[in-house]
C-alpha cells in the first residue's frame, strides 16, 4: 500500500469534515454580503462564493499533499467583512475584481520578495488589529439592530448562538444559521424559493482598476490578508510543531487567489482558526499523519463550493436584517480578539483607538474608504507616540 494511503485515518476524516463545515457555514454569509456590497449581482455573488470555496479547497489539498503537513487554506473572512462596509466603486464590480487581483498579486510578491513581506509584517499588530476592529464593529451591531426590526427571528437566532457558544463555540454559528433558515422558511409564501436556480456556474468578470480602488480596496485587503490571516495561520501551524517556509505558502495561495479573482472570489489565504482543527491532536495522535485532515477539509470545501448557489438562493429570500444578523454574530469572535490585541500595549493605545474610530465611522475622502484613512492616522500617531516613549526612556537612562 502507498505510504499516502497508510497515513489515512477515520479521525482525519471527522476532523477534516468538521473543519470544512465550520469554515463554510460560519462565514459564507459574510462573503456574500461583502460581494453584494461592492456591486456583485446575485449570479456574480454566487460565482464568487463558489470559486472562493473551490479555490481554498483545491489549494489546501495541493499544499497538504506537497508538504505532508495539515496546511489548511481559507477564504479571507476579514477581507469580506471589510468589503461589506464599502459601497460599489465607480465602475462597478469589474473595478472591485481588479482590486481583488491586485491584492492577490501583492500577496504573491510578498511571498517571493522578502522586503515586501517584511514591510507588510512591519505594520504594528496593534494597528492592523485596530483597523480590523473598526471594520467589524459596525457589522457586529447588526444582530442587535435586527432584534428591534424582526425580534421574532433575530432573538431566537441570537439565543441559539449564545447557548451553543457555551456548549461548543465552533458550532455556535452553524446553529444560528440553522435556526435562521428554519424561521425564514416558515414565513415564506409557497413558490418563493425557486428550485430551478439552485445551480449557477462561474461568471467571468473582465477586471478594471482605478486609483481609488487601488488605495481604498486593494491595499487594505492585502494588509488584512497578510496580518489577519497569513501571519496568524503560520503562527497556528508553528504552535502545533509545524515549521513550513512561509514564503512559498503565501505566494501559492496568492496565485490561487489571483486566478480565481476574475470569477468574483475575494481571495484565499492560509487558514487561522480552522487550521487548529486539522493540525491538532484530534486529527490524529501522530503529527506526521494529520495532513489527511486538511485534505479531507479541502474536499469538503470543494463539494460545498459547487453547491454555493443554494446558499445564495436561501439568502436571497431571507430578510436583509437576518443575513446581517447572522454575519454579525459570525464576526463577534474576531472582533473580541482584534480589540484585545489593539489595546494590549500602553504605547500607541490612543493611536489604535483612533484607527478603530475612523475606520468604524465610514468616512470617505477622494473616493478612498475609511479603513485606509484610519490606518494612516493611526500610523502617524503611533510613530509620534513611539518616538516620545523612546525619548523619555533615553532621558531616564541618563
Amino acid at each position: 500500500m502507498s505510504p499516502l494511503f497508510r497515513d489515512f485515518s477515520l479521525t482525519s476524516v471527522t476532523s477534516g469534515l468538521l473543519s470544512a463545515f465550520v469554515g463554510f457555514s460560519s462565514s459564507f454569509a459574510v462573503i456574500v454580503q461583502g460581494l453584494k456590497a461592492v456591486g456583485a449581482s446575485p449570479a456574480q455573488a454566487s460565482s464568487g462564493l463558489m470559486m472562493a470555496a473551490v479555490a481554498m479547497g483545491l489549494a489546501g489539498i495541493a499544499l497538504s499533499l506537497r508538504y505532508r503537513m495539515p496546511l489548511s487554506v481559507a477564504w479571507t473572512t476579514p477581507g469580506a467583512a471589510f468589503l461589506a462596509t464599502l459601497q460599489a466603486p465607480e465602475g462597478g464590480f469589474a473595478v472591485t475584481v481588479g482590486a481583488f487581483m491586485l491584492a492577490a498579486a501583492l500577496c504573491v510578491l510578498a511571498g517571493l520578495w522578502r522586503p515586501l513581506g517584511r514591510l507588510a509584517e512591519a505594520i504594528p499588530m496593534t494597528l492592523a488589529n485596530a483597523m480590523l476592529a473598526g471594520i467589524l464593529l459596525p457589522l457586529c451591531l447588526a444582530p442587535f439592530r435586527a432584534m428591534g426590526l424582526i425580534p421574532e427571528i433575530a432573538l431566537p437566532v441570537f439565543l441559539a448562538w449564545a447557548v451553543m457558544a457555551r456548549v461548543n463555540r465552533l458550532l455556535a454559528i452553524p446553529a444560528a444559521v440553522v435556526v435562521a433558515a428554519v424561521l425564514v422558511a416558515r414565513g415564506l409564501e409557497p413558490g418563493a424559493f425557486a428550485l430551478d436556480h439552485l445551480w449557477s456556474g462561474p461568471v467571468f468578470v473582465m477586471p478594471e482598476l482605478t486609483l481609488a480602488a487601488v488605495v481604498g480596496i486593494a491595499l487594505p485587503l492585502f494588509i488584512l490578508t497578510m496580518a489577519s490571516q497569513n501571519v496568524a495561520g503560520i503562527a497556528v501551524l508553528k504552535s502545533f510543531g509545524y515549521t513550513p517556509k512561509a514564503g512559498p505558502l503565501i505566494s501559492f495561495t496568492g496565485m490561487v487567489a489571483f486566478l480565481s479573482a476574475p470569477f468574483g472570489s475575494p481571495g484565499v489565504n492560509m487558514a487561522a482558526i480552522t487550521a487548529a482543527l486539522c493540525a491538532g491532536p484530534e486529527a490524529h495522535p501522530d503529527p506526521d499523519r494529520r495532513y489527511w485532515s486538511a485534505i479531507i477539509a479541502g474536499i469538503g470545501y470543494t463539494v460545498m463550493g459547487l453547491g454555493a448557489a443554494i446558499a445564495v438562493a436561501v439568502m436571497a429570500v431571507a430578510p436583509p436584517a437576518v443575513i446581517a444578523a447572522v454575519a454579525g454574530l459570525a464576526l463577534i469572535g474576531a472582533l473580541t480578539g482584534s480589540l484585545a490585541v489593539s489595546v494590549s500595549q500602553p504605547t500607541g493605545r490612543e493611536a489604535a483607538l483612533t484607527t478603530i474610530l475612523i475606520t468604524a465611522s465610514g468616512v470617505s475622502f477622494f473616493g478612498i474608504g475609511a479603513a485606509f484613512w484610519g490606518l494612516v492616522a493611526g500610523a502617524v500617531l503611533y510613530a509620534l507616540d513611539t518616538r516620545k516613549s523612546r525619548r523619555l526612556a533615553a532621558a531616564d537612562a541618563e
